[in-house]
């Protein structure tokens, strides 16, 4: 069994740069960083290849350019915001929920709210340190299939972002 989902990730300097304004131990590890595009969860080994071949049809929408700035929370979630092509993403991000569910690996269709989960433990600190932060901008030019592996992302399958 895999626990899959879609994300793109943030370049080294943008990660860098985040991680040098954060307290080290109240963020969760650098590494797992990323904005879901799709949270699949389980899903049987048999159903990886699937999964990837639907993701192979999507078009891919170009780079797009992020950078991180501001802060929220979902419950005791503290996050990071996303902002910059936000409306590029957005469509992307439709066209792979369309993908999956046409495949039979239908995801929620809440509302997109990109965001970095920095913390699963709300930190009035950290918070106010993410309030004001605005990080570099970087280009996102691939995305990934991954797979939560012991709590380890592991990428499964990547694609770029380029016609």
């Amino acid at each position: 069994m895999s626990r899959l989902f879609v994300a793109v990730f943030p370049s080294e300097e943008a990660v860098d740069h985040l991680r040098a304004h954060l307290p080290a131990p109240a963020a969760r590890r650098p590494e797992k960083w990323h904005v879901t595009l799709a949270f699949l969860g389980d899903v049987p080994d048999e159903g990886v290849p699937v999964v990837a071949a639907a993701l192979a049809d999507v078009p891919p929408p170009g780079p797009i350019r992020l950078r991180l700035g501001g802060a929220g929370r979902f419950g005791s979630v503290v996050w990071a915001g996303v902002h910059g092509d936000l409306e590029r993403l957005g469509a992307f991000r439709e066209d792979v929920r369309r993908a999956l569910a046409d495949a039979g690996f239908p995801i929620d269709a809440r509302p997109f709210r990109p965001h970095f989960t920095i913390s699963y433990r709300y930190d009035r600190r950290l918070a106010t340190l993410l309030d004001g932060y605005s990080g570099p901008s970087w280009t996102v030019t691939e995305f990934a299939l991954v797979d939560s592996v012991d709590g380890d992302y592991v990428p499964v399958w990547q694609r770029s972002l380029a016609p």
